[in-house]
């Protein structure tokens, strides 16, 4: 289980500094500065907000029932690979605007979470 944190926490460096920060590579004064004014962003990094913004809605969760799980002695590396791999699929989804299968992938990133909880109840 301490793998799927560690591969959240690799994910969530990617998709909320990573990605963005190479999507901004022609405004690397904006980027070094104190970032009061910034620039006019292309629709894809607007997608790449929105998504890391999802990605910050569950990840606390995750993170929470990775750990309650290790404490409780429940294997759930199988449902926490899930989310993470789907997880991952979702920011290509969200970036180029296949809307129905990101749909898709979020509810099975959802599923993967409940079933966490209901297995630890």
């Amino acid at each position: 289980m301490t793998i799927m944190i560690m591969g959240a926490l690799v994910l969530t460096l990617a998709q909320l500094w990573l990605i963005p920060a190479s999507l901004n590579l022609k405004n690397l004064q904006y980027m070094a500065s104190s970032r009061d004014n910034p620039p006019p962003q292309s629709v894809l990094q607007q997608r790449t907000t929105r998504a890391g913004a999802n990605l910050q809605e569950s990840l606390p969760a995750f993170l929470a029932l990775c750990l309650l799980a290790i404490i409780q002695q429940v294997d759930l590396s199988q449902a926490a690979l899930a989310w993470l791999v789907l997880r991952v699929i979702y920011i290509p989804c969200y970036l180029f605007g296949i809307t129905y299968v990101r749909s898709l992938v979020w509810a099975g990133s959802l599923a993967s979470l409940v079933y966490m909880a209901v297995q630890l109840a």
